[in-house]
């Protein structure tokens, strides 16, 4: 078949090339969806799981993720040879991995045990060989299952090139080869941050979230127990594409509703919190700018880079705002009004918070917060307790939050994205009002899910020299830079690619555009928001007024160990 200059035949298409990578994504792009385990586009080609491999005219066999495209290439995808190719290495890959499929906490997402359904592999070949039981579920955050791994190497790519943790990594040669810690070291005894995408990325259940709903349903069915949630702003925008909704659906609503019907006493937005970290962080900056502070203040809202902080820099440590995060913040509050009023009846309160992050399981056991955030469970653990109560999510109809503290702004549900922390702090210490001068703060480069963003705002007669990044890879660049001699004044830090919308307690999203509806679910509802900055939320100032002296105590915290 002749083809045009700058095209390929693929399985008799003729797609069009358009700068494309590899084969892969060309082959994708002409709208059939190749097989992979370790192929993603933001991390190295590693061609290890050999699934997408296709066949040329000669008859020659190669991984389309690592050919790099030509024009005037013709192949196929779909031959019956490739196909007893791909079913040979699923056979080969199950039968050295543990098959108890009806109780792997990854279940319908295990991309091993979709592609055995596509391929139709009702049996195994091959001697069945998986090692021992060991599983390692000494992190607060992550339970790592070695008879699960399939080798793809997706999380040690992510945990060293998007992460710069490197906290596991291939040991041994071989047939011996397999993906562990230092020495075989317990997660939590390594330098894991408990960011959780090694979990998010990987296919099968070798890595997943630690599952605490059995502890929640627990706590909700005690009598003796009051018990109140928090939501996080990004949750409201990554649950509702599990049932069937537009992933850029705000669901806070639905969210609500679940949560009464699950049997919470009180339900609370965490962007009260938010708000309360914008006017506390603002006053803190403008104060550290004022006396000539040692600069960038870096922002405090993540508990993964908070911990890489520690681990890696912390020399650094008197520079992070003292702000507790907004989940923290809420807490303490929720804390100080809700504890004796329970205990006067008699119940004692307990306090869980659905977020984004599974590194918030490690912060609410941190010394320093304990007894505040009794329990942590993510966007995906929220998801399962849903469907485990049968409720149509979708037919939800909404209903508002809890309203002791008062409306929420806009401002404080962007925090959920790249940048939104630091846009809701320039729309509180600027001068400006209204929606056009709100719109010009969202054009001077803080939006985007960029890696690293600069900026310059003005500041009365100086300017500001602003950094946002996202992934801690990127953060270690920039901290490098500083170092080097590169001024800024503040810098926001997201360990998460993207912010919390891509958090590692969020269902993964496959592909960019997804990162980029959620980021628009945010800001449009923003943009719906009766109040758009958390200096014009009256209740939080007024609130944050009524703490007094404990203030300080209730929402600051000190990361230095004297």
């Amino acid at each position: 078949m002749e083809t045009k200059k700058n095209t390929i035949i693929v399985d008799g298409i003729e797609v069009e090339l358009h700068g494309e990578k590899n084969l892969l994504e060309v082959i994708r792009n002409a709208g059939i969806d190749i097989p992979t385990f370790c192929y993603y586009p933001e991390l190295s080609y590693y061609g290890a799981c050999r699934m997408c491999v296709f066949e040329d005219e000669r008859g020659r066999i190669d991984t389309s993720c690592s050919t790099v495209p030509r024009a005037g290439m013709v192949i196929k995808t779909n031959t019956e040879r490739l196909r007893n190719y791909r079913k040979a290495i699923l056979e080969l890959i199950l039968s050295t991995h543990c098959t108890d499929c009806t109780l792997c906490p990854k279940q319908g997402s295990c991309k091993l045990r979709n592609f055995a359904k596509i391929y139709g592999l009702t049996d195994i070949r091959f001697p069945i060989t998986h090692a021992e039981p060991n599983i390692d579920e000494s992190s607060k955050c992550i339970v790592r299952d070695p008879r699960k791994c399939i080798l793809c190497g997706a999380c040690v790519r992510v945990c060293d090139e998007i992460q710069n943790v490197g906290a596991i990594s291939f040991v041994h040669r071989s047939s011996k080869v397999t993906v562990s810690t230092a020495f075989n070291k317990p997660l939590a005894e390594t330098n894991c941050i408990g960011c959780g995408q090694c979990a998010a990325y990987c296919p099968t259940g070798a890595l997943v979230i630690k599952n605490e709903t059995s502890e929640a349903w627990k706590a909700i069915s005690d009598p003796s127990k009051y018990v109140t949630v928090q939501i996080a702003p990004a949750v409201r925008v990554a649950i509702g594409q599990n049932f069937g909704l537009d992933n850029s659906e705000d669901c806070m609503g639905k969210i609500v509703s679940a949560l009464r019907f699950i049997g919470f006493d009180e339900v609370y937005d965490t962007t009260v919190g938010a708000d309360m970290t914008v006017i506390e962080e603002s006053a803190e900056f403008i104060e550290k700018v004022k006396n000539n502070e040692t600069l960038p203040m870096f922002t405090s809202c993540c508990p993964g880079w908070i911990q890489y902080a520690e681990n890696n820099y912390p020399e650094l440590l008197p520079q992070i705002s003292s702000c507790r995060s907004p989940m923290e913040m809420l807490a303490s509050v929720l804390r100080k009004n809700i504890d004796e009023k329970v205990a006067a009846e008699g119940k004692t309160h307990y306090h869980i918070a659905v977020m984004p992050c599974t590194a918030k399981k490690y912060e609410a056991a941190r010394e320093e917060f304990e007894g505040k955030v009794d329990l942590v469970i993510t966007t995906v653990e929220l998801i399962k307790m849903i469907r485990s109560c049968g409720l149509n999510f979708k037919k939800l109809r909404p209903s508002k939050p809890d309203s002791l503290y008062g409306p929420t702004s806009g401002a404080g549900v962007i925090f959920g994205v790249t940048g939104g922390v630091t846009e809701a702090v320039l729309r509180h210490v600027s001068d400006a009002n209204g929606a056009e001068a709100l719109e010009k703060i969202s054009y001077i480069g803080v939006r985007g899910l960029s890696g690293v963003k600069v900026t310059e705002v003005p500041f009365g007669s100086a300017t500001l020299k602003i950094a946002i990044v996202s992934g801690l890879a990127n953060t270690s660049k920039l901290i490098e830079r500083i170092k080097a001699g590169e001024h800024y004044d503040l810098v926001e830090v997201m360990a998460c690619p993207g912010g919390c919308i891509c958090g590692g307690g969020q269902p993964r999203p496959e592909e960019y555009k997804e990162r980029v509806s959620r980021a628009d679910g945010l800001y449009n509802s923003d943009k719906k928001s009766e109040i758009r900055t958390s200096r014009e939320n009256d209740a939080v100032r007024e609130l944050l007024d009524s703490l007094g002296e404990e203030k300080h105590d209730l929402l600051h915290v000190s990361y230095v160990k004297e």
